[in-house]
C-alpha cells in the first residue's frame, strides 16, 4: 500500500508541469493582450497609421533584464498576422514567440518591460515565423516613432522591416532592439494548441482555432485596424 501511494505521489509530480504548462501560456496570451490593449488605448503612444501598415504585432509582456557577464534579456509572448495570402484578412491565431538577446541600451536593473514590435512588411513575417532572426543583421530593425502626430515617413522607418516600442515604469518610447534574437517558441505552441506545430502553420495556414485565451486580444487588433492600409504592391 505504501509503494502504491508513493507511486501515485510521483506520477503526480510528474504530471504536474504538464497540467500547468498549458495554463501558463495562456497567462502570457492573456497577459499580452492586456498590455497591447493599454498601449493602444492611448492615442499618443502607437501611430494608428503605422498599425494600419503592419503586416503583424509581435507584444511580449514583462522582459526581465538579467545581468550575466554583459547582460541580457528573456521575454516570452506572442506573434498575430493579418490571415490571407498577401496579409489582407482578419487578424488570426497567434504563434508563441521568444526575445533573447544581449544588452540593448536598456538601464532597467530589475525592472520588467514590456515590449510591442509592429512587423511592416512580409518578409519580414514570414522570416521570424520560419527560423530565428537576430535583428540589426538578419532583419531591418528601428526605434518606432510614436505619438499622433508622428510622421511615418522618415526614412529609418521606411527602411526597417520592424518597428519597436517599450513601456517600462509607466514610461513608453521606441527603443532600439539592434543585436536581440527573435524565434518561434514551439514548446509554448506545442502547449497552447495540444500538438506540434509550424509557427508558419498557425499563422498562415489558419489550421488551429484562435484560444481562448487569446479571444480578447484578436479582437481589439480587429476592432483598432481591421483593414491593411499598407500599398497592395508591397504585399506581394
Amino acid at each position: 500500500m505504501r509503494k502504491m501511494i508513493l507511486a501515485l505521489m510521483a506520477l503526480a509530480l510528474t504530471a504536474a508541469p504538464l497540467l500547468a504548462a498549458p495554463d501558463k501560456e495562456a497567462d502570457r496570451l492573456e497577459n499580452a493582450g492586456s498590455v497591447l490593449k493599454e498601449i493602444l488605448d492611448v492615442p499618443d503612444d502607437i501611430p494608428q497609421d503605422l498599425l494600419d501598415k503592419a503586416e503583424c504585432v509581435l507584444i511580449f509582456p514583462s522582459v526581465l533584464k538579467f545581468a550575466i557577464g554583459f547582460g541580457g534579456s528573456y521575454g516570452r509572448g506572442a506573434m498575430i498576422c493579418r490571415s490571407g495570402e498577401h496579409f489582407t484578412g482578419p487578424w488570426g491565431s497567434p504563434s508563441m514567440a521568444a526575445l533573447e538577446g544581449g544588452s540593448f541600451g536598456l538601464q532597467l536593473g530589475g525592472q520588467a518591460t514590456d515590449f510591442v514590435l509592429l512587423v511592416m512588411n512580409p518578409r519580414g513575417a514570414k522570416a521570424i515565423l520560419s527560423n530565428k532572426v537576430k535583428l540589426g543583421a538578419d532583419m531591418a530593425a528601428a526605434a518606432g516613432p510614436k505619438g499622433r502626430n508622428a510622421s511615418a515617413a522618415t526614412d529609418v522607418t521606411l527602411r526597417a522591416e520592424l518597428l519597436s516600442y517599450s513601456r517600462s515604469r509607466g514610461l513608453f518610447a521606441g527603443i532600439s532592439l539592434e543585436g536581440s534574437t527573435l524565434r518561434p517558441d514551439g514548446d509554448a505552441n506545442e502547449n497552447i494548441y495540444g500538438k506540434k506545430i509550424d509557427a508558419t502553420d498557425i499563422v498562415r495556414g489558419g489550421v488551429v482555432p484562435i484560444p481562448p485565451s487569446a479571444k480578447a486580444m484578436v479582437a481589439l487588433l480587429n476592432k483598432k485596424s481591421p483593414k491593411n492600409l499598407s500599398d497592395p504592391e508591397s504585399l506581394k
